[in-house]
């Protein structure tokens, strides 16, 4: 049973969430948010930045990059261009439980991103069939790409979640949740944090997380074990004399990606 919304007597704050499908902790951030708004703490907006592009090298251009997670940020910005922010916030909740809280099937396993996409635009009651007519324009890479510099260039994002919190949009990375608190820690967290967001002395308050860590969701692990199979692939393309030599791991996991959909084009044949 879904819990009912709560109304509190203070003006809403204005949150924008800036996202990348491809970070389990930034979901979790987002169920948080969506929490928020259900008890009338925030409304939300949303925003795409990827991962897989600020960990390139900066001689590695970007529009010749073939991003692994591109296609659901593709579909996203143009649903929020064409249906407006309830469209792309929508998308992004349908995604992510297909993503990271919706169990594998026995038989395919866990879905790629463009299966996952048309997925989630089914889930949203939109024709699955707008993913491959997005996809088919090159302009929505380059729109991801330029929203994806203004964070980066103007704002000094780095990486996600992000909020932009209030008009002014004071910038603040986390909080990274490990798991969803309940309605009084949701509300206790959102007043500590967008008090310190408009404490302009505080940089930074962290707790140790290890590259072993999980967020508490079912797919989580599973995913992580995927990835990393997938960076051991491409280190290996890395080495001295590799076709990858002095690339960015990134750009070395795309040709493992690409190697891999290779292989298995020639199996069809």
């Amino acid at each position: 049973m879904s819990q009912a919304p709560v109304t509190t007597s203070r003006r809403p704050e204005p949150v924008t969430l800036l996202f990348d499908v491809r970070s389990p902790w930034c979901y979790q951030t987002s169920r948080w948010l969506r929490r928020l708004a259900e008890l009338g703490e925030v409304t939300l907006g949303w925003g795409v930045f990827s991962l897989e592009v600020v960990n390139l090298h900066g001689d590695e251009d970007p529009a010749g990059y073939d991003a692994e997670y591109g296609p659901a940020l593709r579909v996203a910005l143009a649903l929020r261009e064409e249906h407006g922010p309830a469209a792309i916030g929508d998308f992004y909740a349908a995604f992510g439980t297909r993503m990271w809280e919706t169990p594998a099937s026995v038989s395919t396993g866990l879905p790629d991103v463009p299966e996952l996409t048309r997925q989630a635009l089914a889930d949203i009651g939109i024709d699955p069939g707008y993913a491959e007519a997005v996809l088919a324009d090159e302009g929505t890479w380059t729109a991801v790409l330029g929203e994806h510099r203004h964070w980066a260039d103007e704002l000094r994002v780095f990486g996600v979640p992000t909020l932009l919190i209030g008009d002014e949009r004071r910038v603040l990375f986390g909080p990274v949740l490990r798991a969803l608190p309940g309605d009084d820690d949701c509300r206790e967290l959102w007043r500590h944090l967008r008090g310190l967001a408009a404490l302009g002395t505080v940089y930074e308050l962290k707790r140790f997380k290890s590259l072993q860590s999980r967020a508490d969701l079912p797919n989580a692990v599973p995913r992580a074990d995927l990835r990393v199979a997938d960076m051991r692939a491409a280190r290996a393309l890395m080495g001295p004399g590799g076709p990858c030599a002095g690339a960015s791991l990134e750009w070395a996991m795309g040709r493992v990606r690409a190697q891999r959909a290779a292989a298995v084009d020639g199996a069809g044949e």
